[in-house]
């Protein structure tokens, strides 16, 4: 099984210590990629439910920048810690409520030793908690608890804040502050230099007239940063010196202040001065200021970096990143950092030049616009022989990715359009199609109609000039329906062959016209025409496919199924009488089977016989997708389930969460072959996928013909699997087993003079080795002459574990 699609901007990332990785939260895992080639190395699995916090302990001397730990938060309720080296879990806490973020200001400003102990080390978490009370429906609020980590269990008693909803923690560069946004304040602590069970927190309150977005911390400087929702930017200077200070020269300072010595700030609140910076023409999502406290970057919606600095305001901008900007992050190099994009893409840049280095890209997220016509679908479409996928993303583009190896393989501009990632969208890419050699792409794409009126909807037929997907523009069909939406779009499986089908009544064959070259006259390229226009009745032409060998054209006409000859244009037969009208075509392989189904209050999943022209068989389902395999005689169909009452409670055993299935038949039985229940079904799809030769070992089992199942939810996460594997059979594939030769080594020391030495496979029979056992005490087992010593394999187990104290942790 390979998983995949997950969301790469979730959390904020962060570095490791010699800034060669990148630790990424990506659903229940985090994903470390190598910043030197953008590509995966390792993965670190054990939540279960999606991590929401990575935190890489600091390197304390030069010597331990080898060290690679770190700590993770999840909404499962646990925290680990890892050697994401190994990678290798070492600990796990269980606090029992959904972590949404976490801050360890220790690992920042760690203590100094007491009595050679060391401190206990706290973690400040925001968690999710859930109030029952009587009679009433259960709520849920933002608390701030402290957990430590040194004991493995919480704080008894501590809560430093309760929130609506739980947020994000930001903790300043020296660990000695956290704070949080809460609507239209800012609530800022102080974290004691020796933290403790029972420590006192002093706290002060900032005040906007706007809602805060974001917040940050000067490294050195009480000097406080806050991003608002109207792109406004607060920079509170000499923050806290009335609470935070010991120094009676600081309190009277701040006493004896008056308003008009303390421009621009609010009320009481605890600020020697208040200025205000507006650039951002929406909210603002990125604040942090660089590690020398010069400058202070920021980022939003338009997708934007602003360095500004500090003294004067003057700035500088990295224009189109082409996304809402999400999260900045800085290493332990000073020329690395990484901006987080809302389109799932982490940029690494070279500061402070602001050059883009490399990106490492996920797939896009759906798309924010909503149909335009009714029945268009997500346009998602499955490359089945390369095993990528093609996605139509935001900024009028077409991604391919890979679903083997979880990446971006390419990207395609459909519309020349100046997209602004603050503005609107204005057209949506309705549905895509590709050829089944992978030559020729199809897409429909659609101008959203400004106060009804418009709404021009285009067909554009494209050249695949490369293995990676690299299309060029080679034929543009404005109107091709007139005014109608194009409802489906399918390609002929043998030859240069594509028909549309519209809601206005008709369907459309269009050929490709081969190259020309007239006397005296240079070549002309190769376009697409209209060849044959068919309609039936007037009645809508909502889906349409073609059978195996391109012989027969299906379309459906709302709730009936036509046949037609592609070639002459001919109507051959009509069948079926449906209650709704159908959504979705398709051959079942090579077999003389067509599986339609359709949509609404009567929904229904049917199975058509070709040669006797009739139903096979029906079933009243609710069908989101329909995926037949190329050459077998088998189907899979996702389909949705009925939705419960809210009031009712889910039955013993149900799975959360679950809204649909996928079941899979063979066209001679309507009994289901196999059944998977998933979550996130609706606007979901299925694809039948060839079996990648790098996976053959792996897939063994699988028959060529059958291949392999595809599913992508709604989030665009997807799963492939065998689902004709037997239910126990160990199907797990993952990415890690090729992970670590992307990870560029580097040759220290004899390897970088004289290169690597050549390796020796010496077996040694450790059991023939003499030894003799010792009865004394460990303080005095290893004096002796070396030649009567035991080998350290067999005493290093046994002295690490006489060593070790075993006890059992009880979480409160």
């Amino acid at each position: 099984m390979i998983t995949g699609g997950k969301s790469f901007v979730s959390s904020p990332p962060a570095f490791s210590n010699d800034a060669k990785r990148l630790l990424v939260c990506t659903g229940n895992t985090v994903s470390i990629f190598s910043t030197s080639t953008g590509l995966q190395i390792s993965e670190l699995e054990g939540h279960g439910a999606p991590v929401t916090s990575v935190i890489v302990v600091p390197a304390s001397t030069p010597a331990s920048k080898v060290l690679c730990h770190c700590w993770t938060a999840s909404l499962d309720g646990k925290i680990k810690f890892w050697d994401f080296t190994a990678p290798e879990l070492m600990r796990t806490i269980d606090v029992r409520l959904p972590i949404h973020s976490m801050v360890i200001p220790n690992l920042l400003n760690q203590p100094t030793k007491s009595n050679g102990k060391s401190p206990n080390l706290f973690a400040y978490i925001y968690v999710e908690v859930v109030k029952q009370k009587e009679g009433q429906p259960n709520s849920s609020c933002g608390q701030i608890r402290k957990c430590n980590l040194t004991q493995s269990r919480l704080a008894g008693g501590v809560n430093l804040a309760e929130t609506h909803k739980p947020g994000c923690i930001t903790i300043s560069p020296s660990g000695k502050y956290i704070g949080i946004c809460e609507a239209h304040k800012l609530r800022i602590w102080e974290i004691p230099t020796k933290d403790s069970d029972n420590a006192v927190y002093k706290k002060i309150r900032l005040h906007h007239t706007k809602t805060f977005t974001t917040l940050a911390f000067h490294p050195t400087e009480r000097v406080v940063a806050a991003g608002d929702v109207t792109g406004r930017i607060l920079l509170w200077r000499g923050v806290g010196h009335r609470t935070f200070s010991t120094g009676d020269k600081f309190i009277n300072g701040g006493l004896n202040k008056d308003a008009e010595e303390r421009p621009g700030v609010r009320g009481d609140d605890d600020a020697d001065s208040c200025t205000t910076w507006h650039w951002h023409s929406a909210e603002v999502n990125v604040l942090f200021f660089s590690s020398d406290g010069a400058y202070l970057f920021s980022g939003g919606r338009e997708g934007v970096f602003v360095v500004w600095q500090l003294d004067t305001g003057k700035k500088k901008f990295l224009p189109r990143i082409g996304s809402p900007l999400l999260y900045f992050t800085n290493s332990s190099d000073p020329s690395l950092s990484s901006i987080s994009c809302a389109n799932n893409r982490i940029h690494l840049l070279r500061m402070p030049s602001m050059e883009i280095l490399r990106s490492i890209s996920g797939i896009k997220l759906p798309s924010s616009v909503s149909d335009i016509y009714e029945g268009s679908g997500s346009g998602v479409f499955f490359d089945h022989t390369a095993g990528l996928v093609a996605v139509p993303t935001d900024n009028y583009s077409v991604q391919f990715y890979s679903l083997f190896n979880d990446c971006e393989i390419s990207e395609v501009q459909i519309c020349e359009r100046n997209h602004q990632p603050g503005d609107e969208a204005t057209v949506k890419v309705n549905l895509v199609a590709l050829s089944r050699d992978g030559s020729t792409m199809g897409t429909v794409e659609t101008r959203v109609p400004e106060e009804r009126i418009g709404g021009l909807a285009s067909l554009k037929f494209w050249a695949c000039g490369s293995q990676n997907k690299d299309f060029s523009l080679s034929t543009v069909i404005y109107e091709p329906h007139r005014d109608a939406g194009v409802s489906s779009i399918a390609f002929h499986p043998t030859c240069p062959m594509a028909v549309t089908s519209s809601y206005g009544g008709d369907f459309k064959i269009w050929v490709r016209t081969p190259d020309t070259r007239l006397k005296d006259q240079m070549l002309q390229s190769s376009g697409w025409r209209c060849h044959a226009v068919g309609s039936y009745k007037k009645k809508p032409m909502t889906a349409a496919a073609f059978s195996a060998d391109g012989s027969v054209l299906a379309v459906a006409a709302e709730n009936v199924i036509t046949l037609w000859d592609p070639e002459q244009n001919i109507l051959v037969a009509v069948v079926g009488d449906i209650l709704e009208p159908i959504t979705t075509l398709s051959f079942v392989g090579k077999s003389a089977y067509l599986v339609s189904a359709s949509q609404g209050s009567n929904p229904q999943l049917t199975l058509w016989s070709m040669s006797k022209l009739s139903t096979s068989w029906s079933y009243k389902l609710n069908a989101e997708d329909v995926s037949c395999s190329l050459d077998g005689s088998t189907f899979a169909i996702l389909a949705l389930l009925p939705k419960t009452s809210e009031s009712v409670e889910p039955a013993e055993g149900t799975l959360h969460g679950v809204d649909g299935a996928i079941l899979l038949f063979n066209v001679e039985n309507p009994v289901p072959l196999a059944t998977w229940f998933v979550s996130k079904a609706q606007g979901g799809k299925l694809g039948f996928i060839q079996t990648s030769p790098k996976l053959e070992d792996e897939f063994a089992d699988v028959k060529p013909d059958h291949g392999l199942l595809a599913y992508m939810n709604s989030d665009y996460e997807y799963v492939l699997f065998d689902p004709y594997g037997e239910k126990d059979h160990n199907q797990s594939i993952t990415r890690e087993q090729n992970l670590s030769s992307l990870e560029e080594k580097e040759k220290i020391g004899y390897a970088s003079i004289y290169g690597e030495l050549a390796e020796f496979s010496v077996e040694k029979d450790q059991t023939q080795i003499p030894y003799i056992p010792y009865e004394k005490n460990w303080e005095t087992i290893f004096s002796g002459p070396s030649h009567k010593l035991a080998p350290l394999t067999k005493l290093c187990l046994d002295f690490l574990e006489s060593s070790l104290e075993r006890r059992s942790v009880t979480v409160e």
